[in-house]
């Protein structure tokens, strides 16, 4: 064994690389490996093989992943589509049961609006509770929030609702013992800027008389011995009280395409209970109420009081819903079909 070992060791030293060349093995000379066609390009060629295939494999994952969740994404639209028309079946439920509540409390019959009634209850607790009010309407106090679409005889116009205070009677236990913010109705524009000219000119008309008439009769003193009274005392005008059948109601909730009340400008876009007290200086939580009463007077038919059926609909009632829920579950499943349609491999003609 030591021989031979000994042997291969010497064999191993005769062998000399010059540029590559293998000079000589006992005596004898070789051609390099690299010489050879076939081995050459094995060795040269092989590590640009390696890398091909790990590009390539790679590729191919990344496609695959990419092919998996594009299969997915197709079915996202049917998904979406499903989800809403469930959601607008819940939102029918929701619907039916609103319009049920208040149908059952406008059916009631009407309360007495009392210091003792509103002391102990909550108006948020009485919303679509009919109630009877008598008391004196306040027309200096008067609102206009608008404008507000109305259709006559096929003809829409536009126009304003009133809000005016209700104030107490003095000495009449009936009435209401605090102000109530009253919807009196609707009123187009005409009558809204004729009331507010003739507001406006009865209050630069309204003067005192008294100081002309003392110093008319201080000037004859032939009346000087006369016992008349040196202070006239301005007429009170006379109060027509009225009574006022109406539903109790919170403040509305704008759309974000309806502009911000102006109180400093009186320009009012929609009902704002908090805010319209505050201005008239009231109480936050005073009771707003609309009046419903179908007793019109036909010389004065403005303002037109709400009709109460009004109340028991909606922008977008049951039967819309249901529309909208077929018309989702049709759109989801016209695109879940072409989902399925796409990934369906097709056959090769012959």
């Amino acid at each position: 064994m030591a021989q031979q070992s000994t042997s291969i060791a010497k064999a191993m030293t005769k062998l000399h690389y010059n540029g590559g060349s293998l000079l000589s093995l006992h005596g004898r000379w070789l051609k390099p490996v690299s010489s050879f066609p076939l081995f050459s390009s094995f060795y040269s060629s092989s590590p640009a093989i390696s890398d091909s295939r790990i590009a390539s494999s790679f590729q191919s994952s990344e496609k695959e992943n990419r092919s998996r969740w594009s299969k997915w994404l197709l079915f996202l639209p049917g998904a979406t589509t499903f989800g809403l028309g469930t959601w607008q079946i819940f939102r029918r439920q929701e619907k039916m049961k609103m319009l049920e509540y208040r149908q059952k409390r406008l059916e009631l019959e009407p309360l007495r609006w009392t210091n003792v009634l509103q002391s102990n209850v909550e108006s948020d607790a009485l919303e679509f509770r009919k109630i009877k009010c008598r008391g004196v309407f306040d027309e200096e106090k008067s609102i206009y929030v608008g404008p507000r679409s109305r259709s006559i005889s096929g003809v829409t116009e536009n126009g304003y609702y009133v809000i005016t205070p209700l104030v107490p009677i003095p000495n009449d236990p009936e009435s209401v013992q605090s102000p109530v913010l009253v919807n009196r109705g609707w009123v187009p524009r005409s009558w809204r800027d004729k009331s507010l000219e003739i507001s406006q000119d009865g209050e630069q008309h309204l003067k005192p008389k008294s100081h002309h008439v003392q110093e008319s009769e201080r000037s004859t003193w032939w009346k000087f011995w006369a016992k008349k009274p040196q202070n006239v005392q301005d007429q009170i005008p006379t109060i027509s009280p009225v009574e006022v059948v109406g539903v109790i109601r919170g403040s509305e909730k704008p759309s974000i395409f309806v502009p911000a009340n102006e109180p400093s400008s009186s320009q009012w876009f929609y009902v704002d209970v908090p805010a319209i007290a505050r201005t008239y200086g009231l109480p936050e939580n005073t009771i707003y109420i609309e009046d419903i009463n179908e007793d019109v007077n036909p010389s004065k038919p403005y303002p037109i009081p709400k009709d109460v059926n009004t109340l028991i609909r909606s922008s977008v009632m049951p039967q819309d819903h249901l529309n909208y829920t077929l018309t989702w579950y049709s759109l989801s499943a016209a695109v879940t079909f072409m989902a399925f349609k796409r990934l369906k491999p097709q056959k090769s003609r012959r």
